[in-house]
């Protein structure tokens, strides 16, 4: 098999074509990946076995989602940790579809866990499973024939931050991207309309004179781990009617001090709920840390938990902005909307 290259615009009309003769609809797929699609991924124009037939999906649970948004869990070939986010997944996408997949680690991949699965195409993301010191990279896969796809939440500045684009633009890209690679195109257009128009009914409610101010915590005691601009929780925040905390810093997820936590005066805090920390460990460093024990936001119990799958880039963005516009209505920091969650994603 020739490693995979970057396909010029006149062979992607070709490619097109090819995909269009494999079966009767956009979405129909052949029993073996027999061609290729180009599509653009973190600036570059690369090229992947398409419809891919064994893919490898790394990350939080949300590239997974991404995937099971798409009806493409028959074209994994194996996941990476399941504990964390089986039960949200199972709620949305259904426990018989989850439950059919092949967990190939229970933790952080390695090429040759990788390998073992045999995949055609990877999905994973700096810090979501690449990694240059374990030596997991798109590049390194290249050379064995295998395509790594990168999520696009953390495509990496010029410095190394992550993030070169708005968090929903993101989201956009990984699906319609996805969509092509498994051959599941109408899939894609579908899953992004969806996210459009509930995006559009929270941008038309009623909005507060003030934006409430929404502190992302993920995890912390010395440092915080929060999400700055280009992160899943900015695009949340926002449309659920809030304003993120740490909206200027410019980068992803990545750690601030507790002086900038207090500075920032949040009306509300969210919680990334996931195994290390819990809510309730999490609550309590709020209660009894001297910098924060007296806020509102802490003393009122202004708090929204959600699981990890829902925060970083993934289709249940959407979800948790309707789970946290409800919660920022219960405290009275935003109007009433009359907008129901359509998942209840809370643990």
């Amino acid at each position: 098999m020739t490693p995979l290259r970057p396909v010029r615009a006149g062979a992607a009309l070709l490619v097109a074509g090819l995909l269009a003769a494999c079966g009767t609809g956009s979405d129909a797929r052949s029993t073996s990946a027999s061609t290729q699609v180009t599509v653009t991924n973190c600036g570059a124009e690369v090229a992947f076995p398409a419809p891919a037939q064994r893919m490898y999906v790394g990350g939080d649970g949300n590239l997974l989602a991404m995937v099971l948004a798409l009806g493409a869990q028959d074209q994994v070939a194996g996941v990476v940790g399941l504990d964390d986010t089986k039960p949200v997944l199972s709620s949305v996408y259904g426990a018989d579809v989850v439950d059919g997949l092949t967990e190939a680690t229970p933790d952080h991949p390695t090429m040759e866990n990788v390998i073992a699965q045999r995949p055609d195409v990877v999905l994973a993301g700096w810090s979501y499973g690449y990694s240059e010191e374990k030596k997991l990279t798109p590049d390194l896969l290249a050379d064995r024939d295998i395509g790594g796809y990168v999520l696009s939440e953390s495509c990496r500045q010029a410095d190394g931050r992550r993030g070169t684009m708005p968090p929903w633009e993101a989201l956009r890209a990984d699906i319609h991207n996805l969509g092509a690679i498994t051959g599941r195109v109408d899939a894609a257009a579908q899953v992004n309309a969806d996210i459009d128009r509930r995006r559009t009914a929270l941008d038309d409610a009623p909005q507060a004179a003030d934006a409430p101010t929404v502190f992302l915590f993920d995890s912390g005691t010395q440092q915080i781990f929060t999400s700055g601009a280009y992160g899943g929780p900015q695009a949340i925040i926002e449309t659920a009617g809030g304003r993120n905390a740490t909206e200027d810093v410019k980068d992803t997820w990545t750690e601030v001090s507790w002086e900038q936590l207090v500075s920032s005066e949040p009306d509300a805090f969210a919680f990334v709920d996931y195994d290390g920390q819990s809510f309730e460990d999490k609550v309590k460093v709020l209660k009894s840390n001297p910098a924060t024990k007296d806020l509102p936001a802490v003393l009122e119990e202004r708090f929204v938990n959600l699981p990890i799958s829902a925060w970083t880039s993934s289709p249940l963005n959407i979800d948790a902005a309707e789970q946290l516009r409800a919660t920022l209505e219960e405290h009275d920091l935003v109007p009433e909307s009359g907008i129901e969650p359509q998942h209840d994603l809370q643990p």
